[in-house]
């Protein structure tokens, strides 16, 4: 037996020392496993924004993913899991924005776009970095030869030639909408990347002049300027008799023309039953406009501020001009009601700035529009058959093709395709994929690269971070080019995530490919919960809880905690970081620790003998428990259920064959009455049983079983290709 086991397990000497063994072996790239490793299994890892360091959340998802992907290498599979990272655009340049402001008190026009573009790659290089460092110090057996950037040029070709195709179709179009405007971070972002803050307002009831028949209710008197309507549900009786009719007055100073119109969308109950319409500043109010034929009147600007009125409100901050506006109204005797309430405040992801619907010329995926399908292995759509963007998505999940666990999402993800609107795809900002389109006086020209001719200008606009990132799971394998990796490993068989990307990522995934491949990007949709802090709050940095799982793996090992993290993480269930919980399983990899110097000790220089069969009688039984075990984990793993699994592994080794079978093993040892065959039989099945925990373990805790398995098999055979036990 070595000297390391008459001590407790270090971590710390033991896993920068195997994983480098890992490396070394070649094993993480798929064409250098064994000849009996042939059907395919591939994943493709969630890319990580290159914004700073990875989180817990990060930590989760490598470690379920390493659990599939050591699970079904060690069932014989060709294992393909692709790492990356995302360049987030919007969510990078703010940082590095911020970064410049806070340190020179320049903004990125004082620096040019070169220089910005420039400071970014900086930055981008270093998060990388760290983010590679981070992935490897959890054990991620990721193959590191076919790493992808979202923004490195295999990529950005790839988004090129998307966009040429989808824009020749007919589905990417130039448009003059109402989009979701941040005036801080002076770009458009997506309905998905708004968050909505409660926030205290006031809800007010009043007249825009005293001889107007309607009473109207509103947060937000200061867009009245820009009413075009007032819109009454037909059936309102209160209101008949105005639908039609139109008035001209004059609110605060700013001349208006006001039509009564009908529409069924309106809450007869709301408010006062009439709705003003500003289609200019609200979405809602955009669509009853269309529908209605309405003007559109912008009245704010792109920096929230007010782009008519006289010297009281013109020029003024939107909030400034509110507060004038209801003066204005109570010195005229028009405001009937003053009430406080909650509202929820759209707020942009990024910089928190208030979004402002403004209405603006810009790029967008056309979802509703029928186009021909020129190949689909989608069920229910054939080649060459009329469909759109919205069908595919849906028919994709529907008909089963995409499994999705919990089953319970697919509610959420059939109510937001139903109510998807055109996807806005352009942003306003300088990193990013800038937009394949060129202008000359006033033509328009698309292409994968630049016209040759001179005199034409790029599109200044870069594109949604999730049109690039919605390629992951084919631009990775070499499309657009014909590839033995896109041929051979896609679909991919999982994509498993935080439920909080199904929108922003994984809708946009489907979307892409069933379009660009006809066919879809995977077979399983895995959703793991949040790791929330023991408050049950989602961890952030403004809280000053987040958490560095480096640290964590310092303080405590990798193995104990991925097993922290993985054991009571149900799909989609949030669970609570708690460090308690990850000292047990610190506690644990001593106990096999313990287990192996044990079984070493009483087998001394017994040699595990692979076809032994002389076993005894109540040695056959423990086998014969052994392989139910065995297949029911099995079983677990083969079913997602791996925070099962996981738990019956811990409770199998400790408690079942720590406390109940060794300790009935030293009986057999010392009892003076055991003959050598039953001793030898007893030694056998440890050392058997031991090489079965360390196997069906591997997945959960790779460090630690690898290091075991190196130090008790002489041929130096790698845990990580063995066979899986059944």
């Amino acid at each position: 037996m070595q000297d390391k086991f008459l001590k407790p397990y270090n971590s710390q000497e033991t896993e920068s020392k195997i994983y480098k063994l890992w490396e070394d072996s070649g094993f993480f790239n798929p064409d250098n496993l064994p000849p009996r490793h042939k059907e395919k299994y591939s994943i493709m890892l969630p890319p990580p924004n290159v914004t700073g360091i990875l989180h817990m959340g990060h930590a989760l998802t490598l470690t379920i993913e390493d659990i599939m992907i050591r699970y079904q290498r060690m069932r014989g599979k060709k294992t393909l899991w692709v790492p990356g990272t995302d360049h987030a655009a919007i969510a990078t340049q703010s940082r590095v924005e911020k970064d410049i402001k806070k340190k020179e008190d320049k903004s990125r026009y004082d620096l040019g776009r070169e220089e910005l573009l420039k400071r970014i790659g900086v930055f981008v290089k270093q998060s990388h970095d760290t983010i590679i460092s981070q992935s490897k110090v959890m054990g991620a057996s990721l193959d590191w030869s076919r790493e992808a950037f979202t923004m490195d040029e295999k990529r950005n070709l790839a988004v090129r030639t998307v966009f040429k195709k989808m824009y020749d179709d007919g589905l990417i179009y130039r448009g003059f909408r109402i989009v979701n405007w941040d005036p801080k971070g002076q770009t458009t972002i997506s309905d998905e990347e708004i968050v909505y803050e409660e926030r205290p307002a006031k809800f007010y009831t009043f007249k825009y002049s005293k001889d107007f028949p309607i009473s109207i209710s509103t947060t937000r008197p200061e867009t009245k300027v820009g009413d075009t309507a007032v819109a009454v549900h037909p059936d309102d009786t209160r209101y008949q008799k105005y639908i039609g009719k139109e008035y001209d007055t004059v609110f605060c100073g700013v001349k208006i023309h006001i039509k009564i119109i009908a529409d069924e969308s309106v809450d007869k109950e709301f408010g006062t039953g009439a709705l003003g319409v500003t289609p200019a500043h609200s979405m809602i109010d955009w669509e009853i406009g269309e529908k209605n034929k309405l003007p559109v009147v912008q009245v704010i600007d792109e920096k929230a501020r007010m782009m008519v009125g006289g010297e009281n409100i013109f020029g003024k901050k939107v909030a400034e001009a509110r507060e004038i506006i209801v003066e204005w109204l109570k010195s005229e005797g028009l405001l009937e009601k003053e009430e406080e309430i909650k509202q929820n405040v759209s707020t942009a992801e990024r910089t928190g700035g208030i979004i402002e619907p403004l209405p603006k010329l810009q790029w967008f995926v056309a979802v509703n529009k029928s186009f021909n399908i020129e190949r689909s292995n989608i069920k229910g759509v054939q080649s060459g058959q009329e469909t759109t963007l919205k069908e595919l998505m849906e028919n994709a999940v529907k008909n089963g093709q995409i499994n999705v666990i919990p089953d319970y999402v697919n509610k959420t993800y059939f109510h937001w395709i139903h109510t998807l609107r055109d996807w806005c795809i352009s942003r306003q900002i300088w990193y990013g994929h800038r937009i394949p389109v060129w202008y000359k006086d006033k033509e328009i020209y698309c292409g994968i690269e630049a016209p040759k001719e001179s005199g034409w200008t790029q599109d200044e606009d870069t594109l949604d971070t999730w049109f690039s990132s919605g390629l992951w799971t084919f631009s990775t394998l070499g499309w657009p080019e014909k590839t033995k990796d896109l041929s051979f490993y896609h679909p991919t068989d999982v994509l498993e995530s935080g439920y909080d990307l199904i929108f922003f990522w994984i809708a946009r995934m489907i979307l892409m490919s069933t379009y660009v491949l006809g066919d879809i990007p995977f077979k399983h949709v895995y959703f793991h919960g949040m790791v929330r802090n023991p408050k049950g709050q989602k961890i952030s940095k403004s809280l000053g809880d987040n958490i560095d799982p480096v640290d964590i793996s310092k303080k405590f090992g990798t193995d104990a905690l991925r097993m922290a993290l993985v054991i009571g993480n149900t799909p989609g269930t949030d669970t609570r970081w708690s460090d308690d919980k990850v000292k047990a399983y610190k506690n644990f990899a001593n106990k096999i620790w313990n287990i192996t110097r044990f079984i070493l000790e009483s087998t001394k220089e017994e040699k595990y003998i692979p076809n032994f069969d002389n076993f005894s009688d109540a040695d056959k039984k423990l086998i014969d428990e052994r392989n139910n075990f065995v297949a029911d984990i099995t079983k677990d793993m083969e079913e997602f259920r791996f925070y099962m699994a996981g738990e019956k592994i811990y409770h199998y080794a400790w408690h079942t064959f720590a406390d109940i079978i060794l300790e009935d093993s030293k009986k057999v040892f010392v009892t003076e009455n055991a003959d050598e065959t039953s001793k030898t039989s007893r030694k056998q099945f440890l050392l058997s049983t031991l090489r079965t925990i360390l196997i069906i373990l591997h997945p959960f805790m790779p460090f630690i079983t690898e290091e075991i398995w190196q130090s008790i098999n002489e041929d130096k055979s790698i845990l990580m290709i063995e066979k899986w036990p059944i």
